[in-house]
């Protein structure tokens, strides 16, 4: 019986080292491909001041590109990739930048003394959509890329921003208090056709649309006075819940393949970048700081 038990033994050991084996060949001749593909550009104050970072979709790799006295936030991506936008305070006003992507080459695109913000690129790279307080109102406003042709988009008495081109870009989809509640509502880019898609009972900020434009993902405070991630159909129906945390969980971004969606969250004191399953599972911490790390946003 000893001597079986020993023959027992010695075979498990022996599989053991063959397994352990088999796992390292197996590693060593792939390439480990990162759960969650693609880097995702955010702004951050963990050096004393706002700066624009970008990091790896798994939180690896997080690099500073700007390097400025004063606060530069909300960027975003032109659509190849080789581009970001920001908003910075630089030069005592508010205004639109844009950079390469390595954080070389700053430009100004506007050159007015009132405040602008909000950036974000078409998906055609013909147009970016931006805010700006020049008629007293936050109204949404599109120019070229140069930052020539400004024009605005909305006209309303109530502030608009937050907002996100739909795939086509063809449409505009923002959050305003147009109806007395903030909500989500959709605008063709001639200024036509604007909807409200989230009813009066759903407050809705930050909307982001999907890449295969069925789905937009915003947040809101309207069913527990907390704000939550939520999902709905591109027409407004179909609201699902995706974060359900203590914590503020808000400004969510997609990713290029439409598999996850990142989002920051005050679960842990401060804010945070997060991301999930686009159905909200598997929800996993990527920067970890003492400061704020926000407005997430992936790259194309």
């Amino acid at each position: 019986m000893k001597h079986e038990t020993y023959l027992f033994l010695r075979l498990a050991i022996i599989m053991a080292i063959a397994t352990v084996a088999m796992i390292g060949c197996s590693s060593a001749g792939s390439t480990q491909i990162p759960k969650y593909p693609g880097q995702i550009a955010f702004h951050s104050n963990r050096d004393g001041n706002f700066e624009i970072y970008v990091m790896n979709a798994d939180g690896s790799k997080q690099t500073r590109l700007t390097n400025n006295p004063a606060n530069d936030f909300l960027p975003s991506w032109s659509p190849d990739g080789k581009q970001i936008v920001f908003v910075s305070e630089r030069d005592g006003i508010i205004g639109i930048f844009v950079m390469n992507s390595d954080g070389s080459g700053e430009t100004r695109l506007t050159d007015i003394s009132s405040a602008n913000g909000g950036p974000a690129w078409s998906p055609d790279g013909k147009r970016i959509a931006f805010t700006s307080y020049r008629d007293n109102t936050w109204e949404i406003y599109l120019m070229n890329p140069d930052g020539s042709e400004q024009a605005r988009l909305t006209n309303n008495s109530t502030d608009e921003g937050g907002f996100t081109w739909s795939p086509d870009s063809k449409q505009i989809a923002f959050s305003s208090e147009l109806d007395g509640t903030a909500g989500i509502y959709r605008i063709n880019i001639d200024g036509s056709g604007s909807t409200r898609l989230t009813d009066s009972s759903v407050s809705g900020y930050y909307p982001k649309w999907s890449p295969d434009g069925n789905s937009i993902a915003f947040y809101s405070n309207n069913r527990d006075n907390d704000y939550e991630v939520y999902v709905m159909n591109a027409d407004g129906t179909d609201l699902i819940r995706l974060t359900s945390s203590a914590g503020y969980d808000g400004e969510p971004t997609w990713s290029a393949d439409g598999k996850y969606v990142a989002f920051i969250s005050q679960r842990d004191d401060n804010n945070e970048i997060y991301v999930m399953n686009v159905d909200g599972s598997d929800q996993t911490r990527l920067t970890i700081n003492s400061t704020d790390d926000m407005a997430p946003i992936w790259r194309p």
